[in-house]
């Protein structure tokens, strides 16, 4: 548990990335030599540890705005983390199923295992992508390798580096010096030569900078949906724009508008006609209408380009009991937190269209889209700038916020683009191509962020491939050094 908990330090707000290889270091020491059958209590502990310490911020939206009593909202907060923590527990008894008792095959499979692991977690029943150990290298050395293997190929030269260190340790207890010595440069090798990567220009910046403006709102989510604040809130955040309609590009984060499209016709008309001749807003807004996917009218969460732009994306994926309720026919109901409001969308269909403005394609994402490594890294393809918009609100002054803000620091990492963030209680930022900060305003105020960011063209080779030369990889080495190719001794 405590290797486990250890991992939530390698990531914001304590930016210990060089826990990493320690913490798997720790499992490797308690797990390497353990009994097969004891395996799955191993990893079910680790990742028990890892998301009681890096996710119980799931325990403010359940308590605070999910209308349920603290020890129910605790009750569910522990059933979602231990539920979590079977990824690592079945993981792991994989892994003893694999290799049996030989420990240099359960060396030479464990970054395998950990890998596919991470990304069924990312997969399975909409997924968590969150806290992988290689976001932790937005401000790490292996930060240059996201262009190329993507956040999961960080993952698993992280974990390749304590299995060496692991076994060169073993190696010199065996006499055998001159292997443990070759088997340490092999493994640090990345980590001198990855900051000289980050150094490197994968995709090519314009020549002139574009203004942009995002507002933060602050709104109280508790009058959030309240209709009796609903003009409130459009007027606040027209207030905030009026001194920069014409900025190239104005953000307002998610659901700023928070009526639906089809009722917001003349707030939407108000906004062209403040904006300046070559300048965009883009600002969320729930979508109803009739869906040719589900053959019905439905709710989407959507972003919307006005002015100089064109273009309305709704969000592909939605977030479990916040945007949609599993089972909804058994749960909705039950208890308040499956009945929060605008818990009813449905998920927009693949392969939209870009947004547009002024002439520059724009990939969007909607909150937690923006934690899919591939699903950003695919969607970025020919485009010229990443946005992002959230509400955040739901998860307090916890550290959940701050996580996802460096999430979204190693999608601008992977793709060589900037990345434009704007939230209603922060963090909103403006993210280099570098995956760098270069503007922020503080959380939990009403205030306006200005800056300038760039456009890029070109495809970082992540783009191009994906994780999946790291996740053929893995499943080669499984392949190749299971219980049956190799010998025990």
């Amino acid at each position: 548990m405590i290797a486990g908990a250890l991992q939530t330090l390698t990531l914001s707000p304590f930016y210990l990335w060089w826990l990493g290889p320690l913490s798997v270091f720790m499992i490797l020491l308690i797990t390497v030599n353990q009994a097969p059958e004891k395996l799955f209590r191993s990893g079910w502990l680790v990742g028990l540890g890892l998301f009681a310490s890096g996710a119980s911020w799931i325990y403010v939206s359940i308590s605070e705005h999910g209308n349920t009593s603290i020890p129910l909202a605790i009750a569910l907060m522990v059933v979602f983390i231990a539920g979590l923590a079977l990824f690592h527990g079945l993981a792991f008894w994989f892994w003893g199923k694999l290799t049996k008792s030989s420990a240099p095959r359960r060396l030479l499979l464990f970054p395998a295992i950990w890998i596919l692991s991470d990304w069924l977690r990312g997969w399975l029943l909409t997924g968590f992508p969150w806290l992988y150990l290689g976001t932790a290298h937005t401000d790490g050395p292996l930060g240059g390798l996201a262009p190329i293997t993507g956040v999961h190929g960080i993952t698993f030269w992280i974990t390749t580096t304590a299995v060496a260190i692991y076994g060169a340790w073993w190696l010199i207890q065996s006499g055998r010096k001159v292997s443990a010595s070759a088997v340490t440069v092999a493994a640090l090798l990345p980590w001198f030569i990855a900051p000289a990567l980050k150094a490197t220009d994968w995709t090519e910046l314009g020549k002139e900078p574009l203004s942009f403006a995002a507002m933060q709102g602050n709104i109280p989510q508790q009058i959030k949906w309240d209709p009796d604040f609903l003009r409130d809130q459009i007027v606040t955040y027209l207030g905030m724009t009026e001194p920069y309609w014409e900025t190239d590009l104005i953000l307002w984060p998610e659901t700023a508008i928070p009526i639906p499209q089809d009722q917001a016709g003349p707030v939407i008309e108000h906004i062209r006609e403040k904006l300046g001749e070559n300048s965009t807003l883009i600002t969320g807004i729930p979508w109803y209408g009739y869906s040719s996917q589900t053959e019905d009218y439905t709710f989407h969460n959507s972003i919307m380009a006005i002015g100089k732009g064109e273009g309305m994306y709704h969000k592909q994926k939605l977030v479990p009991f916040g945007e949609y309720v599993p089972l909804e026919g058994l749960l909705r109901g039950l208890i308040g937190f499956f009945d929060l409001p605008m818990s009813s969308f449905s998920p927009g269909p693949k392969d939209q269209s870009p947004l547009a403005s002024s002439g520059m394609n724009i990939t969007p994402y909607v909150c937690y889209e923006v934690a899919y490594p591939d699903f950003a890294a695919i969607n970025a393809r020919n485009t010229e700038l990443l946005l992002t918009i959230s509400n955040d609100g739901w998860f307090g002054d916890s550290i959940g916020p701050l996580q996802h803000l460096q999430i979204a620091r190693m999608r601008a990492l992977e793709t060589g683009r900037y990345m434009l963030r704007g939230t209603n209680n922060g963090v909103t930022a403006i993210i280099d191509h570098k995956g760098q900060i270069t503007e922020r305003i503080p959380q939990f105020q009403r205030a306006v962020l200005t800056g300038e960011f760039y456009t890029a063209t070109g495809n970082t080779p992540y783009m191009q491939t994906g994780s999946w030369p790291v996740l053929t990889l893995a499943l080669i080495l499984i392949v190749f050094v299971r219980e049956r190719v190799i010998p025990a001794n």
